[in-house]
Order: C-alpha cells, then sequence, then structure tokens
C-alpha cells in the first residue's frame, strides 16, 4: 500500500470522516453527497411512474408511459411483473416484450417459486379482496380463487371505483401487494377472514384448504388502532416483514420472526416497502432530501445505505 503525507486542512477534514464514520449510529444514513450504492444485485424499483432496473449504479428505464407500480422479478430472472394502472402485466427483465395479463384493478403481485404462477389481489365474491393466481406464461390466463374459501369457483366481480389516493398512510393501509412464501405453500396479504373480527388485519393463507391465520390485528377486539400491508418473506422463509403503522399514523417497517415468535422494528421511522436479497441483506423505501429513496439494509446491524431516488424495491433474486 502506498503511504503519502496529509497535512494542514486535508488531515483535519480526514480526521472529521473518520470520526463520523465511527459515531454514525445505526440505522442513520450516511451525511453528505447523495450518491447511489454498489448494489451487488439487479435492483427494479418505481420513479415518477416507470419501472427502472438498476445494477451497481447503472441505471436503465423500462417503462416510459407512467402508471406503473409494484415491480417483481421473476424467480428465474427473466422476467419481471408489474402494474400499469391497477392491472397486472409482465414483461422480460430487458423491458421488452409487454404484455397485460389481466383486464382487473389489482394489488401488486408476486411469482410462486417455481416461477409458474402470479398471485394477486383484486375484489372478491363477499364484498372485500380476495387472493388469485394466474399462469404468468399463458396467452390468455383465467384467474383462479385461492383466499377465501368461499369465492373458489367464482369468477372476478364487477370492479368498484378505485377509491380517492388520500395520504402515504392511507395509501398503504390499502396497498393490496402480496408475498409468496419460498416453501411455495403460503401467501401472505392484507385483510382476509380476521377483518370479520378486527378493523384491519394481515394474513398468511395456506393454499391447501384455503386456511387463514391472522398474523397481525388493529381495531375492535381490544387492539389498538393501525395497520398492516405490503408483506415479504424472507428467502429462507423464517421471517416475514410488513409496513405498519400505529396511532399518530407514523410508518415503520415490522419483522416477524416465525420460530420464536417475536417482532423488532427494522429500518427508521417512516420507512416502508421492504424486500430481501439475503437472509442479511433487504432493500427498502425510505426519505432522504424531501424525496422517496431506495436504501439497501443490513437487517443485522438494521443499517441503511441509500442506493436511488425512487421507491418500491425488489431486489433479483439469487440464484440457487
Amino acid at each position: 500500500m502506498r503511504s503519502r503525507t496529509v497535512s494542514g486542512g486535508r488531515a483535519v477534514a480526514c480526521l472529521m470522516m473518520l470520526v463520523a464514520a465511527v459515531c454514525c449510529p445505526q440505522g442513520a444514513q450516511a451525511a453528505g453527497p447523495a450518491k447511489q450504492s454498489n448494489v451487488a444485485a439487479d435492483l427494479a424499483f418505481v420513479r415518477d411512474g416507470n419501472v427502472f432496473v438498476t445494477r451497481g449504479g447503472v441505471e436503465r428505464q423500462l417503462t416510459r408511459d407512467g402508471g406503473a407500480a409494484r415491480p417483481r422479478w421473476a424467480p428465474d430472472g427473466r422476467r419481471i411483473a408489474y402494474l400499469v394502472k391497477n392491472r397486472l402485466w409482465v414483461m422480460n427483465a430487458d423491458g421488452s416484450a409487454p404484455r397485460r395479463l389481466s383486464g382487473y384493478a389489482s394489488g401488486g403481485a408476486d411469482w410462486s417459486p417455481d416461477g409458474r404462477w402470479l398471485a394477486f389481489m383484486a375484489p372478491g365474491c363477499v364484498g372485500g379482496p380476495a387472493v388469485y393466481r394466474i399462469d404468468g406464461a399463458a396467452k390468455s390466463p383465467k384467474p383462479e380463487v385461492l383466499f377465501p374459501a368461499e369465492c373458489k369457483g367464482q369468477p372476478l366481480p364487477v370492479e368498484k371505483p378505485a377509491p380517492a389516493r388520500g395520504t402515504l398512510a392511507e395509501r398503504i393501509a390499502q396497498d393490496n401487494a402480496v408475498s409468496w412464501a419460498p416453501d411455495g405453500k403460503r401467501i401472505a396479504f392484507r385483510g382476509g377472514q380476521c377483518e370479520a373480527i378486527y378493523d384491519a388485519c394481515l394474513t398468511v393463507g395456506t393454499i391447501a384448504g384455503a386456511v387463514e391465520e391472522d398474523f397481525a390485528s388493529f381495531g375492535g377486539g381490544g387492539q389498538r388502532d393501525g395497520f398492516a400491508a405490503v408483506p415479504a418473506w424472507r428467502p429462507d422463509g423464517m421471517r416475514l416483514s410488513w409496513t405498519a403503522s400505529l396511532e399518530g399514523g407514523a410508518l415503520q417497517l415490522v419483522e416477524y420472526d416465525l420460530s420464536a415468535g417475536t417482532k423488532r422494528t427494522l429500518g427508521v421511522p417512516g420507512d416502508r416497502e421492504l424486500s430481501y436479497l439475503t437472509t442479511r441483506t433487504a432493500f427498502l423505501t425510505g426519505e432522504r432530501d424531501g424525496r422517496s429513496w431506495v436504501f439497501r439494509l443490513d437487517t443485522g446491524g438494521n443499517v441503511r445505505v441509500p442506493v436511488s431516488k425512487g421507491s418500491q424495491p425488489d431486489p433479483r433474486p439469487l440464484k440457487s
């Protein structure tokens, strides 16, 4: 290693940088110019209503007509599912060959681990949203109901007018993004049968038998007010995260350990929309310079590093 003498103001500057690095608390972002992190994986995200992909700080815009949301990589990394004005679409990973899969108002979809199916939420037969699956490769796919059990075999009902957009917290509270568990047997989603008891809840449904289990409940039954939405499974299936809001409306990320039955908060207050890359690395949406930014998160140390302006991140799955 080359050695060089640092004198005068440069020595002071170096000392200040060293102190800042040592004293920077967990969960805090480093001060200074906003530049991209060197992301070691392809990352899809949304900026100004379009889908982008970045790798190592190099960005590529995949859509240009606006209205896009919730991009999600297929397990083989060859396709991306996404929404366009609440309709489910799929395209190749380079943005080519976009095609619409469903003409119904849908929430953010997720792929089955084998890459065949896409699960999504849309209006259901009992008034609230239901969870469907659709063949991601079929030319004329037909949605099939997974939850609730009483809607199985029923067609999608007539679409209702979309509610007003509201505040960020109000939009997240009604976000119908789903997450398919790595074992392929379960799907996490907002709402479910538990909403017959509570004002808001998050459900993990077992596909076989359409069995629903309440994982987070708010309002009613003595529970405190709030909501849980935009779930995400860790790749090993041992932890499930979601975006939550408690009294006062502040957003926060919650991670639930299925083996220990414990919860912890990730990121910093206001963070949302977490998506895992590994058991140690995830990406989330936070705030920086008054705008939404995508951050990389070390879930072990809870350290955030800014990646790019945007929101709704989803990393391309690592090859097993």
